[in-house]
């Protein structure tokens, strides 16, 4: 499985293609370099040059790509390896090669108790954004250099869970500011945001996360009033004197002022009974081991290029 990450490695910190791969899981502050990296079994990883990782991306059988941006409080192992790897045996069981899943791995803590890890990840989160930002730069540069007669054609798509979304949001925003003119370009075919970590206007008019919507052909928000790891951010949010209810809680605060290519999707009706008792990491599967709700749905989206709701005008949705 290929990946890319900022966090620093054991030994050296400059890229040497080819060689071991060890995440210093000591250290969670972002590297200001990014390393691209496949892993070939639980534990080892080998880092790979940009441009071998590149051409190994383009040449695969899949059309598409996902990008997966994992929440706060997350290790390599066990968390985001296994969890991609079951994100991707779903989309092999429903099509073959439609879908390659690629974890972006950014630093998190792993402090005992919920608050200090989500002060510290949130640092990092933000940190991230300079790293990342930097890799989408050079993916456009990469892109415009390819053969005009062999041109990467996947689709690119983006799926940002929980405190992942902070990351993605800050990304462009950086990017946008230090890189491109004004405005990102039309980069991601579909944007999946998970139980979003983030306030509920981001994606307004004047907010950082607008720029999700503008790089974005098709945004979901998936959202759930009774996440309980949401509660739990807006109290320690409170605590720094953030009043605001969180996207991943109540989907945006005004669908009106976000843009037409955003839709909310409403799954309070299962996120306990997928994920009990926290009902925050409902994106997998449900609570027999078989794709759920939420999964289908990005699924469908992916295959068609468009996001299903009940009432397209409303751009809301329940399932």
């Amino acid at each position: 499985m290929l990946f890319v990450t900022n966090r620093e490695p054991k030994g050296s910190i400059r890229t040497k293609a080819n060689r071991k791969f060890q995440f210093d899981l000591s250290k969670n502050a972002p590297s200001n370099s990014i390393y691209c990296c496949e892993r070939v079994a639980s534990g080892e990883y080998i880092e790979l040059s940009s441009k071998q990782w590149l051409a190994q991306l383009k040449g695969s059988m899949s059309k598409q790509v996902l990008f997966y941006i994992h929440g706060f409080s997350n290790m390599p192992e066990p968390d985001i390896f296994p969890r991609a790897e079951k994100l991707q045996q779903q989309f092999n069981d429903a099509e073959p090669n439609l879908v390659q899943v690629v974890p972006v791995i950014w630093p998190c803590d792993d402090d005992p108790g919920i608050v200090k890890d989500y002060w510290d990840d949130q640092k990092s989160a933000d940190m991230s954004a300079f790293s990342f930002s930097r890799a989408l730069q050079f993916f456009m540069s990469w892109r415009d250099q390819e053969p005009e007669d062999d041109p990467c054609t996947k689709r690119i798509n983006i799926l940002a869970h929980s405190m992942g979304n902070r990351v993605l949001r800050e990304t462009l925003a950086a990017w946008n500011q230090y890189d491109l003119a004004d405005g990102v370009p039309l980069l991601f075919r579909n944007t999946f945001l998970v139980a979003a970590d983030i306030v509920n206007e981001s994606l307004e008019s004047g907010q950082k996360g607008r720029l999700i919507s503008q790089a974005s052909r098709n945004v979901s928000v998936y959202y759930a009033s009774d996440d309980l790891a949401l509660r739990a951010s807006k109290v320690s949010n409170l605590k720094n004197k953030v009043a605001s209810r969180r996207l991943g809680h109540s989907g945006p605060e005004q669908m009106s002022h976000t843009q037409s290519n955003v839709y909310a999707i409403d799954c309070d009706n299962f996120n306990n009974r997928y994920d009990h008792p926290k009902g925050h990491s409902y994106f997998l599967d449900d609570e027999t081991g078989a794709p759920g709700a939420v999964f289908k749905h990005l699924l469908k989206s992916m295959q068609t290029g468009r996001v299903y709701v009940g009432d397209s005008r409303d751009r809301r949705h329940t399932l």
